[in-house]
């Protein structure tokens, strides 16, 4: 895992410690949680290890976010190659996620963590391209993810199964590095940027890559409210 450790107005986001994931699944678990991601209830033992796996991945740059010393939340970014022919440049995109407790919804924690982990993968990391994406009635990450200024790039009619929904529309969404730097968004965090010292470390649309296949928990369909 990078070396993320970041402060916004608010907020600490920094590497997940092992003793972060208990407090992470009390609210992961919860049906208000479950409703917006394609997996379901998680088995603590596969939550954790799967945690444990992304620390050892320098690719990954996930992080833990917390108000006053608690976690209200993560936010997934992974680092990955783009779609070219050969000879295309290595490691240029990021995939994004978040899961954040509902708890501390509607009071721009996650506008905030998100923008700011926006800002350190094109700023520190210099990728030039972020994917995130929602099931298309989940309103509250539409709402974030436009915010920071993502742009729609797909809209999937009913190509997401669902267990009490059953097929489901999803959008995807990107930004470019450039798009970024030319309007940055009014949203909370992104221009108050600190590095802290490093610590240790103790669900994305299928055009996007869903995560809850390869990392942590599938975190970008998530129940975050802005």
């Amino acid at each position: 895992m990078g070396s993320a450790h970041l402060r916004t107005e608010r907020l600490e986001l920094r590497p997940v410690r092992d003793e972060d994931i208990d407090r992470m699944l009390e609210y992961r678990n919860l049906p208000e949680v479950t409703r917006w991601l394609l997996r379901t209830e998680v088995d603590p033992v596969s939550f954790r290890a799967a945690w444990r796996r992304a620390a050892q991945d320098p690719d990954d740059h996930s992080v833990a976010v917390t108000l006053g010393g608690m976690v209200i939340g993560s936010v997934s970014l992974d680092v990955v190659d783009g779609m070219g022919q050969p000879g295309m440049p290595a490691r240029t995109e990021a995939q994004l996620g978040y899961i954040f407790d509902p708890a501390y919804g509607g009071q721009g924690y996650a506008t905030e963590a998100v923008t700011a982990m926006v800002a350190y993968a094109f700023d520190r990391l210099g990728v030039r391209r972020i994917t995130a994406g929602c099931f298309a009635d989940n309103l509250a990450s539409v709402r974030l993810l436009e915010k920071i200024g993502m742009r729609r790039e797909q809209h999937g009619v009913g190509d997401s199964w669902h267990a009490e929904l059953g097929w489901v529309d999803g959008y995807t969404y990107a930004l470019l590095a450039g798009t970024w730097r030319q309007g940055r968004p009014s949203g909370g965090g992104q221009a108050y940027l600190e590095p802290a010292a490093s610590v240790g470390v103790g669900d994305v649309h299928p055009a996007a890559v869903r995560l809850d296949e390869t990392a942590h928990d599938g975190q970008a369909e998530s129940a975050a409210t802005t």
